[in-house]
């Protein structure tokens, strides 16, 4: 056995998750977390995850505590694997004692991989993307 991999990997799985994780857990009844979109006003109005809640990463520090329900972990993303907005903002939330964790990908994943995104005007889905999900 290699102790070292495996104490990496299991705790980089202890503080990250993936879009179809968090959607299989949203369709429970408690899922046992609030799902965070971090990014700027403009991006949540182009598209986000149903049920998620907006807070930018700089607003974290002053409003975490009026929107995060006591006693409820966090799951953060912002845009994709290719910006670092949702690991910033893990690190906020973590550094004011909450249990969070980063869905790997972002909302660019969620997409991708054909799950409903909310937009102002209303639900949307897209294809699941071949080279991500496969193809239902």
């Amino acid at each position: 056995m290699n102790s070292d991999a495996l104490d990496f990997f299991e705790t980089k799985l202890r503080f990250e998750t993936d879009p179809t994780d968090v959607a299989v857990a949203m369709k429970s009844e408690e899922p046992g977390f609030v799902v965070v979109d971090t990014r700027s006003d403009a991006a949540w109005r182009q598209g986000r995850i149903p049920g998620a809640i907006h807070l930018p990463t700089a607003e974290i520090t002053d409003r975490a505590h009026e929107v995060i329900p006591d006693g409820h972990s966090v799951v953060v993303y912002c845009w994709s694997p290719g910006c670092n907005g949702g690991a910033k903002a893990a690190a906020r939330f973590a550094s004011l004692g909450y249990p969070v964790r980063e869905m790997i990908g972002g909302f660019e994943y969620w997409v991708r991989e054909g799950f409903a995104f909310e937009t102002d005007g209303g639900l949307e889905r897209r294809s699941p993307d071949p080279l991500t999900a496969p193809l239902r």
